[in-house]
C-alpha cells in the first residue's frame, strides 16, 4: 500500500511540474478541458460522447506529459543541438499535435449535432 502511495505522490509532482511549467499543458488542461466538459455537461451528452471527449482530453495532455518528460531526458544529455535529439523532440511535439487534431474532430462529431 505504501508503494501505491508514493506513486501517487510522485504522479501528483509530475502533475504539479507539468502545470507549473508548461503553458501548452495549461491551455489543455485550465482552458479547452473545462470549455469542453461544460459545453457537453450544457448539452446533456449521452455517456459515450461523455466517454469520447474525456478520452481525448486524457490522451493530450498524456501525450503532452510525454512530450515533456521526453525534452527534459534530452536536454539533460545534451543542451547542444544534435539533430538526432531534435528529431526525437519534433516527433514527440507530432504525437501531441496528431492527439490534439483528433481530439479536434471528435469534438466536432460529438458536438455539431447538439448545435
Amino acid at each position: 500500500m505504501r508503494r501505491l502511495l508514493r506513486s501517487f505522490v510522485f504522479a501528483w509532482r509530475g502533475l504539479a511540474h507539468l502545470a507549473a511549467s508548461q503553458r501548452n499543458f495549461r491551455l489543455h488542461l485550465f482552458l479547452a478541458a473545462p470549455l469542453v466538459i461544460a459545453a457537453a455537461a450544457w448539452l446533456d451528452l449521452a455517456v459515450w460522447e461523455w466517454a469520447a471527449l474525456l478520452l481525448c482530453i486524457a490522451l493530450v495532455l498524456g501525450l503532452e506529459a510525454m512530450n515533456t518528460a521526453l525534452e527534459i531526458l534530452a536536454d539533460r544529455v545534451s543542451r547542444e543541438h544534435d539533430p538526432v535529439i531534435a528529431l526525437a523532440k519534433d516527433a514527440a511535439a507530432a504525437a501531441v499535435l496528431l492527439a490534439a487534431l483528433g481530439a479536434a474532430v471528435v469534438g466536432l462529431i460529438v458536438f455539431l449535432p447538439h448545435l
